[in-house]
């Protein structure tokens, strides 16, 4: 099982272009008593750069994308539930991902052997992982054997058991995930970076949830949060490669049949909101005391939610200064002072918040000269703005980089189950490339001059103490 952190490029929008693509949000927000009594399939693009993509919303509320790419010879299946770990209270902090981890010890039909089992019979593979807004359960499959795949996967996350054996055995491994993850002092600096923000607020949280949070974490606690929040209108079903949609329809509805999620009409459940804005701490640096090595060093502020419109322009801006080899911050950093090994740029984006930071790891010693040329190059591009030839490399990186990364039919899934479930609409691809295009270089300076300038956050882990940065 493994957890996501920083999101990638923009796949979705809210409302519809020129491009013709269906909108669909709307239909999120009729009450129950509206819901469609039969299964609604809609065509939303038959993409010349993808295949057809379908998409039908069950009487339960539940929703299945496709997009069926007959030159494939492999189907990704994935089932995408709307919950994270923001929505957990403080005492439940690890349980979306404590529960995402019980969810393949067993079914009422099948145990944790059979399940990993049959898939890897079949030469499949399959997994699972939890972010701060959702969780996604997936399966990679031969074509052949993608009923197979939905019937495990529909089984486990629809009616596992969650026996208290599994609940205390599985506790283990969780306690000693996260002591793995304190031993690696590049993925706990981003944590550290979070709560600098963030604070006490969910999103400020670890995912895992603490030795503290999940040492006393019962199973009644567990079992509670999985029926409540594992709902039909929750959840989002995609799959793409070589099928059919009716067929994935079909086979879907017969797995969940009798199941707990086989329930009485209702609507999909609304896309997370972005209002009200996440409030944010003032700028404040967090240290980490660690006898480390190498210094983990992220300066950064919050930035914008996943529907600002400026999200195509930031995404070019991130390329710019720290997305590639050939990024401002690399090339200063790294190529030119030989400084750290690893630097870069990011941008995180949430339904009603962001973040934009800048990572490094360096020797304890150079930690002073890469936050001064680090903040050095942020407050140029606030001051200057960037040139029109990086203006055409970024937008160059972005575009390749979505492109390139539909190369798998896994990738091609996950737009699908994001589209739906974080924009309630999915971009054709067309429209997005489009709307990278359209950025202009006053679009990525103002960004910069406001985004830039705003204060930063420090966290370091390291051999340090809060006094090594009190200036």
């Amino acid at each position: 099982m493994s957890r996501a952190r920083r999101s990638s490029f923009p796949t979705g929008r809210q409302g519809t272009g020129p491009s013709g693509a269906v909108r669909h949000a709307a239909e999120a927000q009729p009450p129950r008593a509206g819901a469609p009594a039969r299964a609604v399939t809609r065509t939303l693009s038959d993409d010349p750069l993808g295949g057809t993509v379908r998409r039908t919303v069950l009487p339960s509320g539940l929703r299945v994308l496709t997009e069926a790419i007959p030159a494939m010879r492999s189907v990704s299946f994935g089932i995408w539930v709307a919950v994270g770990s923001r929505d957990e209270t403080g005492p439940q902090a690890g349980a979306a991902h404590f529960l995402e981890h019980l969810l393949f010890k067993g079914t009422n039909k099948r145990s944790a052997l059979e399940i990993s089992s049959e898939i890897e019979a079949v030469g499949g593979e399959t997994n699972a992982f939890t972010t701060k807004e959702y969780t996604c359960y997936y399966a990679r499959v031969l074509d052949e054997d993608l009923p197979l795949a939905i019937d495990v996967m529909c089984d486990l996350v629809a009616d596992s058991v969650l026996e208290a054996a599994d609940v205390e055995t599985e506790r283990g491994v969780i306690l000693e995930e996260i002591a793995m993850h304190d031993d690696e002092p590049g993925d706990e600096v981003h944590d550290l970076f979070a709560r600098a923000v963030y604070g006490d607020h969910p999103l400020g949280r670890l995912i895992s949830g603490t030795e503290e949070t999940v040492t006393p974490m019962t199973r009644r606690q567990i079992q509670s949060f999985y029926r409540r929040r594992y709902t039909a209108p929750q959840i989002v079903v995609a799959a793409a490669g070589n099928l059919d949609h009716a067929a994935v329809v079909k086979l879907v509805r017969q797995a969940l049949r009798g199941t707990p999620l086989d329930t009485d009409p209702a609507a999909p459940a609304a896309h997370r909101p972005a209002t009200p804005t996440v409030r944010t701490k003032p700028a404040t640096t967090l240290v980490e005391p660690k006898e480390t090595e190498q210094a983990h060093v992220i300066l950064g502020c919050p930035g914008i939610d996943r529907t600002d419109d400026r999200r195509f322009a930031l995404g070019v801006l991130n390329n710019v200064l720290g997305g590639g080899m050939s990024s401002r911050l690399f090339q200063e950093i790294r190529e030119q002072r030989g400084l750290a090994y690893s630097v870069y740029s990011y941008a995180s984006q949430y339904a009603d918040s962001g973040l934009f930071a800048v990572y490094a790891g360096c020797a304890p010693g150079k930690v002073d000269e890469v936050l001064h040329l680090t903040r050095a190059e942020l407050a140029r591009v606030a001051a200057d703005g960037i040139t029109e030839a990086e203006l055409a490399r970024g937008k160059g990186m972005s575009k390749g980089s979505f492109v390139l990364g539909l190369e798998d039919t896994g990738s091609r899934m996950s737009r699908l189950a994001k589209g739906e479930l974080l924009y309630g609409d999915l971009m054709p691809v067309d429209e997005l490339l489009a709307r990278v295009d359209a950025v202009t270089l006053d679009d990525v300076n103002t960004l910069a001059a406001e985004l830039l300038s705003r204060p930063m956050s420090l966290a370091v882990v390291g051999p340090f103490g809060e006094r090594d940065f009190a200036a």
